[in-house]
């Protein structure tokens, strides 16, 4: 699951950096997704059903633990943390790029952005699925039989997703299938993964202006 949206009035880059926690928009997507859990809602593309969750595992970042909270309460768990579940590290951490703040355009930055397929301005696309795969291993033995739920971000999400569906690790960020709130699902059975889902419970609260990616 990717955490809700993020009170963010300066519009940058947050990465990993302390103090972002959810908006009041987010809090609400937060508890859309814990009733989406327990059974108590159905976006338009997936049936209602309660999950059989044992296990709530977040990023060790505020938001993520944040949004993991109501559907822990929901079913009696408390929150864990994995810290290889955590955001995508990444040079431009801070930085705004909206019209006229030339964030690219600055010579100093320019090292960064040479090789955009490992991407060179930050974490490897590789060691985000590892760290991630790991995370679900890890979360697999320790709810067997039954289900967990891991909350973090959306680049080690998505790449991950890629990495499980044998495509290519680099990407365009503006294709990326994993909005605010939304769950990516993993079934297996045994070891083996059987089955992919993607579904956006709280699709209908999503910001309709520009959201800053890789959040």
């Amino acid at each position: 699951m990717r955490h809700g949206e993020v009170h963010n009035p300066e519009g940058v880059l947050y990465g990993r950096l302390p103090g972002y926690r959810l908006a009041e928009r987010g809090e609400r997507m937060a508890e859309r997704v814990a009733e989406y859990f327990a059974g108590n809602f159905a976006p338009d593309d997936a049936p209602a059903r309660r999950a059989d969750v044992a296990l709530v595992v977040a990023s060790p970042l505020e938001r993520a633990r944040q949004t993991a909270g109501p559907l822990a309460a929901a079913f009696d768990l408390a929150v864990e943390t994995d810290r290889d579940l955590i955001e995508a590290a990444n040079h431009f951490e801070g930085l705004t790029f909206g019209k006229g703040e030339g964030s690219l355009l600055r010579p100093r930055h320019w090292p960064y952005l040479r090789n955009p397929l490992r991407p060179s301005w930050g974490e490897p696309y590789v060691e985000q699925v590892e760290r991630m795969t790991r995370a679900i291993r890890a979360a697999r033995a320790a709810a067997e039989g039954r289900e967990a739920v891991l909350v973090s971000h959306q680049l080690p999400i998505w790449v991950t997703r890629l990495h499980v569906e044998g495509r290519r690790l680099a990407h365009d960020p503006r294709r990326r299938e994993c909005t605010l709130a939304s769950v990516t699902t993993l079934t297996f059975e045994g070891g083996t993964l059987v089955a992919v889902e993607y579904v956006e419970p709280a699709r209908d609260l999503l910001p309709s202006g520009p959201v800053v990616p890789g959040a």
